[in-house]
């Protein structure tokens, strides 16, 4: 039996054959939906999310129905706090099968500001 996959899930796959994260670097990978984003260190070598954030937790403003641009660049800093907490400085970027524009790129560049490398 064939599993169908959409395009998006073929181009994570496809990034994901070259991107792994591991304990020194671990990876940082980026959802969106249609309402909003999501974000997560994760150990691929342990199998484990180090540190997550995402628009739902309300630390984020809210703004219209759909995810912004704002929010997102809210994510990325949020995630870079929580992973300089926990002393993650660099990560690997995994945009999960999405373009590198608009909410994806909004998300790498908080991330970037909130001091983390990649």
């Amino acid at each position: 039996m064939r599993i169908e996959r959409t395009p998006r899930e073929q181009r994570h796959l496809r990034v994901r054959k070259k991107v792994q994260g591991t304990s020194a670097r671990p990876r940082l990978n980026v959802f969106r939906s249609i309402k909003h984003t999501y974000a997560q260190v994760i150990d691929d070598e342990q199998g484990i999310t180090l540190v997550a954030a995402s628009t739902l937790e309300g630390l984020v403003p809210k703004g219209k129905a759909a995810a912004t641009v704002a929010q997102a660049k809210e994510v990325g800093k949020m995630v870079a706090q929580r992973a300089l907490e926990k002393g993650i400085k660099q990560v690997v970027f995994d945009r999960g099968g999405y373009q590198y524009h608009g909410l994806v790129a909004a998300l790498a560049e908080g991330a970037r500001e909130g001091g983390l490398e990649f």
